[in-house]
């Protein structure tokens, strides 16, 4: 098998997974250990991919991924995670959905729900929820960025300051061990903490691929968050601190409470 056609793959592999490995690449495709070796600092090379020991990640610094690109990756992790959040948000609920795939996911399982009044900063999940008849959608107002169709700046903030939320869920694009929760934008950042300023019930939807990669901005630690999904289980250090800040934690659609 060429590398023209390794490649492409080995890419889908990383956005699915978050990290590759040498050896389960090499046994994937048959080839040895070197040959996967050269693939990934080719692709490193390329600025495709960040190498680390034993395999690669997405790269990762101060500017975001694509935002196709990352409606791509892990897209069956955040349905999963999606649907766990949506359960957690009862009919007759005022709720705010900012920037990102993943709430776009959740704003898709909210189409059943009735009686819904939804704010968003997000023109995707505006679009998403024009098809929900017994959800009112209102969109702050902002500066639009043209990526994603999201809206930030001291606009969308003011707009965020006359609502009270029964429920405000974020994304993010990175999570460190230590439980901050991280973004690229600063104004996106401001947005975000706005939010959870003005929200009763707090619930972040992260997948972890998130935990894989790096951001420079702080929104806020999980410490703020009350309820915490994810598609898979967390670091045991990272998981004893939701415990200790009581933040509850949902996994696969299980509930751990931290008390």
């Amino acid at each position: 098998m060429s590398q023209t056609i390794r490649y492409p793959e080995i890419l889908d592999m990383t956005r699915r997974d978050g990290k590759v490995t040498v050896e389960h690449l090499a046994s994937h495709f048959g080839v040895t250990l070197q040959t996967i070796r050269r693939d990934l600092s080719d692709l490193a090379k390329a600025g495709r991919l960040e190498r680390v020991h034993g395999g690669a990640v997405l790269p990762s610094g101060t500017i975001n991924i694509g935002y196709e690109e990352r409606r791509r990756i892990n897209a069956e992790g955040k349905s999963a995670i999606a649907r766990a959040c949506a359960a957690q948000i009862p009919d007759a609920s005022a709720i705010f959905l900012n920037i990102g795939t993943s709430t776009e996911a959740v704003a898709a399982e909210l189409m059943h729900h009735r009686n819904l009044l939804v704010v968003t900063n997000n023109m995707n999940v505006a679009n998403i929820l024009a098809q929900n008849r017994d959800c009112e959608v209102i969109v702050t107002g902002g500066l639009l960025r043209q990526s994603d169709g999201g809206l930030i700046g001291d606009i969308t903030k003011t707009s965020i300051r006359q609502f009270k939320f029964d429920i405000g869920v974020i994304g993010c694009s990175a999570i460190d061990l230590d439980g901050d929760i991280l973004d690229f934008d600063v104004g996106e950042v401001g947005v975000s903490q706005a939010i959870l300023k003005r929200s009763r019930r707090r619930m972040l939807v992260a997948d972890h691929s998130k935990f894989k990669r790096t951001a420079p901005a702080r929104i806020a630690s999980l410490a703020q968050i009350d309820m915490f999904f994810s598609d898979r289980a967390l670091d045991h250090e990272l998981k004893a601190r939701c415990d200790a800040w009581q933040t509850a934690v949902i996994t696969g659609g299980t509930v751990s409470n931290g008390s």
